[in-house]
C-alpha cells in the first residue's frame, strides 16, 4: 500500500525568533531591576586625620661590621651592652625605630643577635638599610 497523493509541505525557510525575544525580555527585566540597586550610595564614615602630633624621633643607626662588631649611633658596643643600650633607648622614647645596616661579610649569627636584642628591648620598628 502506497500512500499516493500525499502532499508534502514546503520546508520552512524563516527563523523562529520567539525564543530569542523571550531571552532578551528576561535580560531586560533583570537589568531594569539591578540598575537601581547598583547606583545606591552607602553612607560611609572614614573618620578624620589625626591631629599633628610631635615628630617621631629619628631612627637609631646600628651598623654590624664584617668582624661582628656593633656600632650604635657611632658608638662601638659589645653584644652584651647592645641590649642594654637598646632597652635604654626604648624606655626614653617608646616610638623609637632602629635602622640596621650590615656589612656584606658579616655573619648571619651577628645579625640575628642584633635583631633579637632589638625585639627583646621592645623595639618593633626595625628596618634594614643597604650599605
Amino acid at each position: 500500500m502506497a500512500f499516493a497523493g500525499s502532499v508534502r509541505a514546503a520546508p520552512m525557510s524563516g527563523i523562529n525568533i520567539t525564543p530569542l525575544v523571550d531571552v532578551l525580555l528576561v535580560l531586560l527585566i533583570i537589568f531594569m531591576i539591578a540598575a537601581p540597586l547598583l547606583s545606591r550610595t552607602l553612607p560611609l564614615d572614614l573618620g578624620h586625620a589625626p591631629p599633628d602630633g610631635p615628630e617621631p624621633p629619628p631612627p637609631l643607626q646600628l651598623r654590624i661590621g664584617a668582624e661582628g662588631q656593633f656600632v650604635l649611633q657611632q658608638v662601638p658596643l659589645s653584644p652584651r651592652l647592645l641590649g642594654g643600650a637598646l632597652h635604654a633607648a626604648q624606655r626614653l622614647d617608646p616610638r623609637v625605630a632602629l635602622q640596621v645596616s650590615v656589612a656584606p661579610e658579616a655573619r648571619y649569627q651577628q645579625v640575628a643577635l642584633a635583631l633579637a636584642s632589638a625585639r627583646n628591648a621592645g623595639i618593633s620598628a626595625i628596618g634594614l638599610a643597604e650599605e
